[in-house]
């Protein structure tokens, strides 16, 4: 985590050098030449449920984009020139916050009066801290050699304690972001503000029924405990709806292979409480999951996180409605 975080320090360093020497070689035109020629609000976002929920509210009344290509893996995403240059023309640009998108703040300061507006998606909600449950690796495990005085050291000197940046998994948590970009849309563009409005009713509407349904189905359900053989972005949908859930990294961890030790504590786990189902989540290599579930016979199942779509799903139109339906039915079968 600590190198990844130096290599985007340096990163946003090199993408300001190139943003001041394009400022300073430009013509000596006082329009943004980069602005799209349409009328309409230009709207760009890091990963898919923001876009997606700019999508359903403002249709194409809006230029939308989003930085994340298909299939793309969010946590190792780095900015392109080109993606500097969509975000410095933008009305708009919605992003999570958090550790992952520590290189935004650079690059946005580094437009000066040129940097859009910017909305992050931590800051409309009420946040909770990544957290180590039992049987958990994550990034700052160390060599077992180090004695635990070395452990203490280390935790002071490097802070642990993370925002959980994955807020949209709770439906609730999507209907206010949903109000908070609906408000943005009927403040800068009111010749549509009727469109928005309806569009956004609506939409909370169906997230409302979303969010029914997880209650329904945790309420009727035999157990209330999940298990990931894998990353578990899923800590505001789980404090959501009272889920106890093992897991073999937390939600931003960069780890993908997990100790013998982890599989072993899980493998343990599914066999004592019987759990049918193992979680992966989506773009994972499931190597995990599939250690636990040829072990167990349990079921493995895709948790779909929406950080972003497959090449796959964007084709078949995919919505953070519909995969959170799947994500419902996947449930279903892991609690009972």
């Amino acid at each position: 985590m600590i190198l990844q975080n130096k290599i985007k320090i340096m990163l946003i360093i090199f993408l300001s050098w190139l943003i001041l020497i394009s400022t300073i070689t430009a013509c000596n035109n006082t329009e943004n030449t980069d602005k799209p020629a349409s009328d309409k609000l230009s709207i760009i976002t890091t990963i898919f449920p923001q876009y997606d929920f700019t999508k359903q509210i403002a249709g194409e009344k809006v230029d939308l984009k989003m930085l994340l290509k298909p299939g793309a893996e969010s946590h190792s995403y780095e900015p392109t020139p080109q993606d500097i240059k969509l975000i410095q023309a933008s009305d708009l640009f919605i992003y999570t916050g958090g550790e992952n998108d520590t290189w935004i703040e650079g690059i946005i300061n580094s437009m000066g009066s040129d940097a859009p507006q910017t909305m992050r998606l931590i800051d409309l909600v009420d946040t909770v801290e990544e957290e180590i449950i039992e049987g958990m690796e994550h990034d700052h495990d160390h060599d077992h050699e180090k004695d635990h005085d070395d452990e203490e050291d280390y935790n002071r000197e490097h802070d642990v304690h993370e925002i959980d940046e994955h807020v949209w998994t709770s439906p609730i948590n999507a209907i206010e972001i949903v109000k908070e970009i609906t408000d943005y849309l009927l403040e800068n563009d009111q010749v549509n503000a009727d469109y928005y409005k309806e569009n956004s009713e609506k939409y909370i509407k169906e997230l409302q029924e979303l969010d029914q349904q997880f209650v329904d189905i945790v309420q009727a359900a035999e157990r209330n405990v999940i298990l990931f053989g894998d990353r578990f972005p899923f800590r505001y949908l789980a404090d959501q709806y009272d889920l106890d859930y093992y897991a073999a990294f937390s939600g931003c961890s960069t780890n993908t292979e997990a100790s013998a030790a982890t599989v072993a504590f899980l493998i343990d786990k599914v066999e004592k409480l019987k759990l049918p189902v193992v979680f992966s989540i989506e773009l994972s290599n499931e190597k995990i999951s599939d250690s636990i579930t040829e072990t167990t016979g349990a079921e493995k199942l895709t948790f779909h996180s929406l950080h972003n779509l497959s090449i796959e799903e964007l084709a078949a139109n995919e919505t953070y409605i519909s995969l959170m339906q799947k994500n419902l039915r996947a449930l279903e079968k892991a609690l009972n």
